[in-house]
C-alpha cells in the first residue's frame, strides 16, 4: 500500500506541498493496514494500545529524543564535522518570524522554542498514522510470542526496509552513496525501535511512540540539521543517514535492553494476557 505513494513520488519527483501530500499518505498507510487487518481477522480494533499512559511516559518520550539528538550534534559541531551555526538558515528564519532586528542570539533560541513546540502538533499527526501500525498493532503482536529483543529486533527491520524505496530511488538522503545513508539509517531505525518497544510495552500505549517518533523527526529534520552549517565531509556524520546519530541510539538501545525486566509491569502483563485470550479465542472459533 505504501508503495503506490512512494513509487509514485519517485517517478513524478514531486516536491513542495505535494511532497508533503505524499509523506502524509505514506505515513498512514500502517494504520490503514493495521486497521484493515483487524477487520479482516474480526478482532477488536480497542486492541490496538489507545489507551491514554501515565503522564510520565509520553514527557519522557518527548525529552528523550531531544536528549540524544542534542548529543549527536554537539559532537559533530565540536569535532568539526560540521558547524554551528548556519548564518544563512538563521537569517532567514529571522526574516520568516519577522525578526530581522534582532540578534542570532535572540533569533536561534525562539526559532527552537516555536518549532520545538507547536510544531510537534503536526509531526505529531504524521507520526500517529505509522504508530498505529508499528507500535499500536505490530509492536504487542509479536511481543507476545518472541519478548522484548527479538520484537525490537523484527519491527526495526521492518520499519527500516519500509523506508528503502524512497531511500535507494529517491532524494531522501543526504547526498552520500546510497548504501553509505541506507547503512546508517538502518542501524538508527533498528536502534531505535528498542527505545520504542520499551515505551510501549511499559506504558501499554501507542502514544508514548507518537511523541517519540515526531519529537525525533521534528528535532533532527527541522531544528539541529538545518541550523548546522556543512563543510566538505557534513554529510557522511549527520543526520538520520550520517554515522553519528545511528552511534548514539545504539549506545540508548544498549540502555534500554539492559532495562527490560523493567517491562514486567501491570501494563506489558495486561499486553500479554490480552494476547493470549485472543489469540485462544480465534484457534477455538470464541
Amino acid at each position: 500500500m505504501t508503495g503506490i505513494f512512494d513509487v509514485t513520488s519517485v517517478l513524478l519527483k514531486v516536491s513542495g506541498n505535494a511532497e508533503r501530500l505524499f509523506t502524509t499518505a505514506a505515513m498512514w498507510c500502517p494504520a490503514i493496514a493495521a486497521l484493515l487487518t483487524k477487520h479482516i481477522c474480526k478482532e477488536p480494533i480497542n486492541s490496538l494500545l489507545w489507551r491514554w499512559p501515565k503522564p510520565k511516559y509520553l514527557i519522557s518520550a518527548f525529552f528523550i529524543p531531544i536528549l540524544y539528538s542534542l548529543i549527536t550534534y554537539v559532537i559533530i559541531w565540536t569535532v568539526g564535522f560540521g558547524k554551528f551555526y548556519n548564518a544563512d538558515f538563521v537569517k532567514g528564519v529571522a526574516t520568516s518570524f519577522g525578526i530581522s532586528s534582532l540578534s542570532s542570539n535572540w533569533v536561534i533560541p525562539l526559532f527552537v522554542l516555536m518549532t520545538g513546540t507547536f510544531g510537534l502538533f503536526r509531526t505529531a499527526a504524521n507520526a500517529l498514522g505509522e504508530e498505529i501500525g508499528w507500535r499500536g498493532f505490530l509492536t504487542p503482536e509479536l511481543y507476545n510470542k518472541y519478548g522484548f529483543i527479538k520484537t525490537s529486533l523484527t519491527v526495526g527491520i521492518i520499519w527500516a526496509v519500509w523506508h528503502y524505496t524512497v531511500l535507494i530511488f529517491g532524494d531522501y538522503n543526504n547526498g552520500t552513496p546510497f548504501w553509505y545513508g541506507l547503512t546508517c539509517f538502518t542501524v538508527m531505525i533498528i536502534s531505535s525501535s528498542f527505545i520504542f518497544t520499551w515505551f510501549t510495552i511499559k506504558s501499554g500505549s501507542l502514544f508514548p511512540g507518537m511523541i517519540l517518533h515526531a519529537t525525533h523527526n521534528l528535532y533532527i529534520q527541522q531544528i539541529f540539521t538545518p541550523l548546522t552549517k556543512n563543510i566538505a565531509t557534513t554529510p557522511w556524520y549527520i543526520d538520520e543517514f550520517g554515522i553519528v546519530l545511528p552511534l548514539i541510539t545504539t549506545g540508548f538501545a544498549i540502555y534500554f535492553v539492559a532495562r527490560r525486566k523493567a517491562l514486567n509491569t501491570t501494563e506489558a502483563n495486561s499486553i500479554y494476557e490480552k494476547g493470549q485470550l485472543l489469540t485462544s479465542a480465534l484457534q477455538y472459533g470464541g
